[in-house]
């Protein structure tokens, strides 16, 4: 995102980034009532901020439970070979995989790990082995940490309590 524009991001867009953030689906009335602008003035500013790459991917959440039988695991993943090449390598092949929809590297024994969501067991074993069969990824060593159940659910980063950029 280095090509887009850099704005200000004085106190008003922070507070537009951030409820945003957390309900991407509010209206712009309510987005200007909240920010203390005129409803033309809090678009402007959040058509601007989207154009300068400060958010991105609007989205809802869904109650899995009520819609599908489903399994969500965390994957952990230690490669034999951790060098830039095939870390690109592992990488390119989790992106074009949906069920794993988040893909982190990390320090420490494990080299990434990767939250996943199956149809069921048979489906997460079958991604898993094909994966661990693939050569070209080096992959030592896969963990699988099926999730039990979920008491809290990520509704975003807590950018309130983080220092903003200057």
């Amino acid at each position: 995102m280095s090509d887009k524009k850099s704005l200000k991001l004085d106190a008003i867009n922070r507070k537009i980034l951030a409820q945003i953030h957390l309900q991407s689906d509010i209206s712009n009335a309510k987005l200007a009532e909240i920010v203390n602008l005129s409803p033309a003035a809090c678009s402007t500013r959040t058509h601007a901020l989207k154009e300068a790459g400060y958010y991105f991917n609007a989205h809802c959440e869904v109650d899995l439970d009520r819609i599908c039988e489903h399994v969500i695991a965390y994957i952990e993943f230690t490669l034999s070979d951790n060098g830039l090449e095939n870390r690109k390598r592992f990488e390119a092949a989790i992106e074009v995989i949906p069920e794993f929809m988040d893909c982190l590297r990390l320090t420490g024994d494990t080299d990434y790990i990767s939250f996943t969501c199956c149809s069921n067991i048979t489906e997460l074993n079958r991604l898993c082995d094909g994966l661990s069969a693939d050569k070209n990824l080096n992959i030592q060593k896969i963990v699988t940490r099926l999730v039990l159940d979920r008491p809290k659910f990520y509704l975003g980063y807590p950018i309130a309590k983080l220092k903003w950029l200057e």
